[in-house]
Order: C-alpha cells, then structure tokens, then sequence
C-alpha cells in the first residue's frame, strides 16, 4: 500500500504554495494563468495538491461526468471539464464545464452542448504523461499541425467554427489523429456505406463468445443476447447448446426486438460504424441490455489494405464496408469512456465490461489462478482408504484454494465434520496418505497467484477488501493474514519488476525454458511454475492486452521491456516445428506488433522442445 504523508491542512489552504506546486508540476499543460491536466494524471501529482483536489471535488453537489481538471493560478479555483470524445476525436469539443471556488465552497455550471461554436482542444498530448501509450501519437499530430502552420495564431485554433474554417481554407480533413488532404471538402456525401457486408458467413462460434464461454462465464442457465448479431449464427449455436437466446441486427433482423440478456454481445460492431455518434449509440445500447457482462470485440490487427481508402476516421474496404482498425490501448479507453466501466481485455481486440464489482475481481483473479492437481495417494492407512471418496471434495478444494474451507464452502461439510468432527482432523488424515511437502507448494503456488493479481491490480484503482469476492477474501485472509499484508508484498514485488537487470538475473536462474542472450522461451503451459516476478512481468502484457489466441509459447526478454507470444501450431507432433504466428507487447508504449510467417519461406524453428516444459514435481 502507498504511504503518502497526509498534508497539514494550513498548507492544503496555503494558495501560494499550491500556485508554486502546480508551476512546477512536471505533468499537464501549464499556461500563465491555468494548469490543465487530464483526470488519470491526478495520480502523479504532488499529494498537497491531490488533497487540494479532492477538496474541492467535494463541493459538488453530485457527482458529474468531467476528464480535463484546470487549476486556477490566480484565484482557489478549480474547473472540471467534459470532453466526451477525448480519446477519438483529435480536436475533442468541450460539452461542459464545472467551476468550483474553494474559498466561498459554491461551484457554478456551464452547459456548451447548445453551443454552435464550442471551445476546443489541441495538443491533448501536454494534458497525459509522456509514458501514455497514445501521449506520442497525439504528440506526432501536433508536431504536423505545428509545421503546416496551423497552431500559429491562437485566435484561429479555439473554438469549433474558427477551426473548421482554417482546415477548410487548407483543404485538410483528419483520418483519426493524422492530417490528410480533402479536396472535395466533403467527400463523405456521395459515399454511402453498405454496413450490412461487413457480416461474415461461418458455421461456428465467433472468437469473442467461444473465449467467453471456454472461460466458464456463461453459466447454465443464463441468457444470451447479441446485439448486431449479422446472419445469426452465434444465436443459433447459443440455443442449440441450451441457451436462451436471441439477436437483433439492423439489416439482417431488424424486427427482432432488443431483449436484455445475462451475457450480451456486441462483436465486431463498433468498427464497422463509420458515423462516431452512432458508433456510441450502440455500445450505450449494447450496455443498457447487459444484465452481467458485456463482451465488446473490434477490429485490431490489420493484415492486409489493399483496395482500401481513407475515409472519416477510418478506411472503407473494396467491400464498400467501413473499417475502424483500433490499437489494443485505444480501443480499451474509448470502451471505459463510453461507459465509465473498466474494460478487461479476454484477447486482443476483446473485451469485457461486468456490471458486478465483484464478478470483475473474480475474474481477474482467475486469470493468475494456476493449474494444480491434487498431491498423489502414496500409502493410504485404513481410515484414508473407508473414507477416500468424501475426502476426495476435501483435497480438491485444497487444491484449488490452498486452504481448508469456510463455513458453507463444501456441499460435503457435514458428512465430513460428522465422521471426522472438523476440516483440520479430516486434513490429518490426508496428510498420512500423501507427501505433506506437496501441499506446502500448492500453498505456495496459491500465494503467488494471489501476489500477482494484487500487484497487476494497482495499475488501476485497487479495489478495497471489502469488494472482492468472499473467497478471495478467504484465501488472502487464511493465507497473509490480512489484506494490507498482502498488498505490501505486492507492492514490493511491483516495485522490482521494472528492474531490467533484476529480470534478467532471475530469467539466467530459471531452472527451465531455453535462455538466449536477450529473452528466455517457455511453453505457455510452464508459466505458472516461474518464479513470481516473472509471472508478473508476463502478466502486465496479458493483463493489458490479452495473450494472442492459440499461442503456446512465450518469450520474457530481459533487455528491453517486451512480452512476445509465439503460436506453433506442431508443437507436439513434429521435432523441430516452425513458427507459425507471433505477437510482441511493448510494455513501455502498450503497443502491439504481429508477424505471420505462414507465407515465409523459412520461418522461425523451435529447436530443444523438452527445455521450454517445466519439470514435473
């Protein structure tokens, strides 16, 4: 846990010495009389002025939609402003503003939506941190705009009309953040969009309902919608495999009404809407019917753009479709945005949005949650061996957990507690039939597992003991002792795990994967037995991105901060297989790159196949 001094409230009330903070802020866009920063870097201020925030956010009478923060430097006044398009539009429009004066604790509101010249924004790169993952290509638009003139006199570049008419008057329209000649001035008006042949034939489940469904999230029993469901086919398959379910589609089924569902699908639609404020519509809509989860999924990766052209903030295909090509990163903050929920990537260019708290950590747990069998039965004594099948819940549970159960844990607890009087004696009894050291590692292991989900978990908001699910908190209770012991470990952990020099070392004393001198490879199914750093240090790629469908291989190097998965669909069959696909994360800029070696003629070989498999113990 972060251990901020609390400042003193005479300095949070001190206003030169706030004004002498924020001039020497090193994060946001200072201007002589204003600093501007965007909400996610209140994090990364001075803690005098995050407190000197939150005093101020607390004379809202409710909360209200904001994401630009001004602080005033010439009077205890701090402004919260909504963009509602800031991560997609390049010169985002200002809809509303909130001042609140600290000294007479009174706020004032400014509504700019029925404004037909609203102010807004340039050089969206100075409001982020430079270690952003879009903060650089923010940062290349303004470096073009600057170059052509554009930002020269700040009375052109303000407000939505003035700025309109200088791109007019330079015959410059935008393709999501880059300038592009427009000399038709509006060559969207003859072209019309034929969204409808976007949908693909198939006959089995689309990628984003068969991860969701491998992943045990779609329980007997619930029901399933999906919105933009193109020729139907998931909906077909969802019922034949005993599911209630149902879809609409604009073109293909337009009188089906919209149903709200347990499981809602919204797949491969946002990029496919050429209109921004349609493309919105439909994710709040997708939303709106989401009883549980809502799975979103959106073109990423872009293998070939041939026959295509420019058009809105994306390309239109030689189909006549639309095509929005997200980044990974994009597409998650445009998701969380939208919907003001925290999008968890499944795969790349796959996310889901949970309307329980607790069904999100649940999941996110899961997803470092290793794979372990119970310990093996050496020489059972007599009373093991009468009770081997009611104390078989028993192991497995421990198995799982790495713990004895809680009250109401195990539907067996009272055949078990009625032969055995408590877990603990019926444990006892276990243990002279197996090797006890081997369920040490299983607590072990499950201590891991735990470390590296709290850790990934401060990259966001960690959630308070109080909103994980109650056997998480079970096990971090039995196993740490309490959440703020655990937290501090992890934290720690965190801390190391940036240290190049310190991956590298224990990458050299990893007892298995095949070590080079930059990266060490293993099989994507050894990578719970690695030591927990480097579980972590996969899991900040996998945790962001997702790791790529029908990967079984990955490579942790050590000289730079990157994550590669490596798909080699004859792993087990040939000696010496070739590389079929790979998938590399920067984890400095969260930038995704994909190579397919199918059309190459000497693609990559993976040799010494028995290294990259952890031993069995």
């Amino acid at each position: 846990m972060k251990n901020n001094p609390v400042p003193l409230p005479d300095m949070v009330d001190n206003f030169e010495h706030i004004c002498l903070l924020l001039r020497n802020s090193s994060i946001g866009k200072l201007l002589p009389d204003s600093l501007y920063i965007h909400v996610c870097c209140l994090q990364f201020l001075d803690s005098l002025l995050q407190q000197y925030e939150l005093k101020a956010r607390k004379i809202l009478d409710k909360p209200l939609d904001f994401n630009i923060i001004k602080f005033s430097l010439e009077e205890p006044k701090i402004s919260y402003l909504f963009y509602p398009d800031f991560w997609e539009n390049p010169h985002p429009i200002l809809a509303r503003s909130i001042v609140v004066d600290i000294q007479t604790q009174s706020c004032n509101v400014i509504d700019y939506t029925p404004s037909e010249n609203p102010p807004i924004l340039h050089r969206k790169e100075t409001f982020l941190p430079p270690q952003h993952s879009l903060y650089e290509k923010f940062a290349y638009l303004t470096q073009m705009e600057e170059k052509l003139g554009l930002l020269d006199n700040p009375r052109h570049i303000g407000h939505l009309r003035q700025w309109q008419k200088l791109l007019l008057d330079n015959s410059l329209c935008f393709i999501d953040h880059y300038l592009a000649c427009n000399l038709d001035n509006n060559p969207q008006q003859f072209l019309q969009i034929e969204r409808h042949r976007a949908a693909i034939h198939r006959n089995t489940l689309s990628r984003p309902v068969r991860l969701v469904l491998e992943a045990g999230l779609i329980q007997p029993g619930m029901t399933f919608f999906d919105y933009g469901c193109g020729h139907g086919v998931d909906v077909k398959i969802m019922a034949e495999k005993g599911y209630e379910s149902a879809g609409w589609d604009p073109y293909y089924f337009p009188d089906n009404p919209l149903k709200e569902a347990d499981i809602v699908n919204l797949g491969y639609v946002i990029n496919v809407i050429e209109n921004v404020t349609e493309r919105r519509e439909a994710l709040l809509k997708a939303w709106s019917l989401t009883k549980q989860i809502l799975i979103v999924s959106a073109q990423v990766l872009v293998y070939n753009r041939q026959g295509e052209f420019a058009y809105g903030d994306g390309i239109v295909t030689e189909k006549n479709t639309f095509q929005k090509y997200y980044e990974q990163e994009e597409l998650k903050c445009y998701i969380e945005q939208v919907l003001k929920q925290e999008a968890l990537p499944i795969d790349l260019g796959i996310f889901l949005v949970f309307r329980n708290p607790q069904k999100a950590e649940e999941f996110r747990a899961s997803r470092f949650h290793s794979r372990i069998k119970s310990p093996r039965v050496l020489y059972p004594p007599k009373k093991f061996a009468d009770y081997e099948e009611l104390l078989k819940p028993l192991m497995a549970f421990y198995s799982e957990r790495g713990r004895l159960p809680e009250k109401g844990e195990l539907p067996q607890e009272g055949e078990i507690k009625k032969e055995f009087g408590s877990y603990k004696r019926a444990f006892k009894v276990i243990l002279q039939a197996t090797d006890e050291q081997e369920w040490e590692q299983i607590v072990i292991r499950r201590r891991q597992d735990i470390l590296v989900y709290l850790a990934l978990s401060n990259f966001r908001q960690r959630p308070t003991f109080r909103k994980l699910p109650p056997p998480l908190k079970a096990d971090i209770k039995a196993l740490f002792g309490s959440y703020q012991a655990a937290c501090l470990i992890a934290d720690e952990l965190l801390l190391k795990v940036g240290n190049l020099e310190l991956i590298k070392q224990v990458c050299q004393q990893t007892s298995f994967g095949k070590l080079s001198h930059n990266s060490l490879l293993v099989h994507i199914n050894s990578l719970d037995s690695l030591p927990t750093l480097l579980r972590l240090y996969e899991g900040c790629a996998s945790m962001t991105v997702g790791r790529m469908e029908g990967a079984n291989l990955v490579r942790l190097y050590f000289h730079l901060p990157r994550i590669s998965y490596l798909f080699v669909p004859n792993f087990d069959t040939e000696q010496m297989p070739p590389v079929a696909a790979k998938m590399s994360i920067d984890l400095k800029k969260l930038t995704v790159k994909y190579r397919d070696y199918t059309q190459e003629e000497n693609p990559p070989i993976i040799t010494d196949k028995e290294m990259l498999i952890a031993p069995l113990k």
